[in-house]
């Protein structure tokens, strides 16, 4: 399904079909406040499989951050005791950064390995941020990319409806996306270090 939302106001019942689906452990396309991405429920671990295999992953460690819906749940999946690092991610979030922090217990419980770290986003978009929020909990988050060569992401969500139409339950059209990824930052080290420049620009 092909499914029209607006950031300025999101339908409040597409919101719920969105997250029926992801309950039911669907995997959903969606538009973040940079590039559009597919994920599923933090607890879908079969959908969790499928996407890792589409995107050439690892199962077992897929390399997918964690969308939140806002800071004060970050501390049920991650920890993060140094206040410097709480208030850069204060300073930057939400906005177009993945931040690599240092994961709790939960993580390897739900991913089934010894991850240690784990890449949050809390992305400003409204969209987004009312599926996590109906949902309850996080998402998991990967970037969709393009095969061409040149292009690096696809910003047309008609285009990606139409590739994707047999591996998502649901892809949000939410407008054009961008095509420059989030900036990643390690937070994990004694020095916080931009893993990958995007689209964000830090204020440390």
């Amino acid at each position: 399904m092909l499914l029209r939302l607006y950031p300025e106001n999101p339908n409040a019942r597409h919101i719920r079909k969105v997250v029926d689906v992801l309950e039911s452990g669907g995997i959903i396309i969606y538009p973040t406040d940079t590039v559009y991405a597919m994920g599923c429920d933090i607890k879908a671990h079969k959908a969790i499989e499928r996407i890792a295999k589409l995107k050439g992953m690892n199962p077992d460690n897929p390399d997918m951050s964690i969308i939140f819906r806002d800071m004060s749940q970050l501390s049920e999946y991650t920890i993060i005791y140094d206040d410097n690092i709480f208030r850069l991610l204060k300073r930057n979030l939400p906005g177009p950064f993945t931040f690599i922090v240092k994961a709790n217990n939960q993580i390897p419980r739900l991913f089934k390995n010894k991850k240690k770290t784990v890449g949050i986003r809390i992305p400003d978009n409204n969209i987004v941020a009312e599926i996590v929020k109906e949902l309850g909990r996080p998402i998991i988050t990967t970037s969709i990319h393009d095969p061409d060569e040149i292009i690096e992401y696809t910003t047309d969500p008609e285009l990606i409806w139409e590739k994707f139409r047999d591996f998502a339950e649901i892809v949000i059209n939410g407008g054009y996306g961008k095509n420059e990824a989030s900036t990643i930052v390690d937070c994990t080290g004694d020095e916080i270090t931009i893993v990958r420049q995007g689209l964000g620009q830090l204020e440390l």
